[in-house]
């Protein structure tokens, strides 16, 4: 077990268990020059104390690396992929942990439209939702995975947003057959997914007689996804200059949460009794 330096414990920081799941896949030291003195654990609490917490890089907490080492070690994972590979292989895990294919045979899409803050970037107007900003397309398994996330102006209507998305998807998912949706991507999209992606798209329409609210199948999903997105505060609006950065602080969320479930089931049948 490796030693941790001497300070306060936050709630957001890996344990010892839920760091087996990330260590192994974050990239080594390159050959040449000095070597490297930063603890990566720590950097790595530092990327979610800062998901969790909403606050900037220049108020994190001296506990942690210096605030520029722990952005450098964020900004270098988002453009080689690190970040991604990492989600990836959690979401595969936690899936077979779950009983199922690693790969998923069916997805659910749907999009939030979020504020922008003064940090400029691209923003557009949602005329829809009433909200300048950004929207976060969201392609998830039957589970609430995501699979895939485009952030893009929010001006730009769902059935457009969904072939950004779609597009991106196609081809890393070999098993993926079917995508639920709601109204709103309706229409020539049906054909492009079919046509292009070889997908079928399922429209789950509401009822115009049910009043008030309803459950609908498959599509409450992915808003339990955007719920649990919500629970950090960096994601209650997009402060980020960059919308590949937004993505990234996605795929950082969704990485808490399932290494935080796969320690939880390897807890639970370490306790089963061995007769079980």
């Amino acid at each position: 077990m490796e030693a941790r330096t001497q300070r306060p414990i936050y709630p957001s920081d890996l344990t010892d268990a839920e760091w087996q799941w990330i260590r192994d896949v974050i990239p080594p030291e390159t050959g040449g020059g000095r070597h490297r003195d930063t603890d990566m654990r720590q950097v790595v609490n530092g990327i979610l104390y800062l998901l969790r917490s909403g606050c900037s890089w220049r108020m994190l907490p001296k506990d942690f690396p210096p605030y520029t080492t722990v952005y450098q070690y964020y900004s270098r994972w988002r453009k080689d992929g690190t970040v991604i590979r990492l989600h990836d292989a959690l979401r595969r895990q936690v899936r077979v942990e779950s009983g199922r294919d690693p790969e998923p045979s069916a997805g659910v899409i749907d999009s939030q439209s979020v504020k922008t803050t003064e940090v400029g970037g691209d923003c557009g107007y949602d005329a829809g939702k009433k909200i300048k900003g950004r929207k976060r397309h969201l392609l998830v398994d039957t589970m609430g995975l995501v699979l895939m996330v485009v952030v893009h102006v929010a001006n730009i209507q769902d059935r457009d947003g969904a072939r950004l998305l779609l597009a991106k998807a196609k081809g890393l998912f070999p098993r993926l057959q079917r995508i639920w949706a709601d109204g709103g991507y309706a229409g020539k999209l049906i054909g492009w997914v079919q046509e292009t992606c070889g997908w079928v798209l399922e429209i789950i329409k509401r009822s115009d007689v049910v009043k008030g609210f309803k459950l609908l199948p498959r599509r409450w999903v992915v808003e339990r996804t955007f719920g649990w997105l919500g629970r950090n505060r960096r994601l209650s609006k997009d402060y980020e200059r960059l919308p590949e950065s937004s993505e990234a602080m996605v795929y950082w969320a969704m990485t808490r949460l399932m290494v935080r479930r796969l320690t939880r089931q390897q807890c639970r049948a370490c306790a089963l009794p061995a007769n079980s």
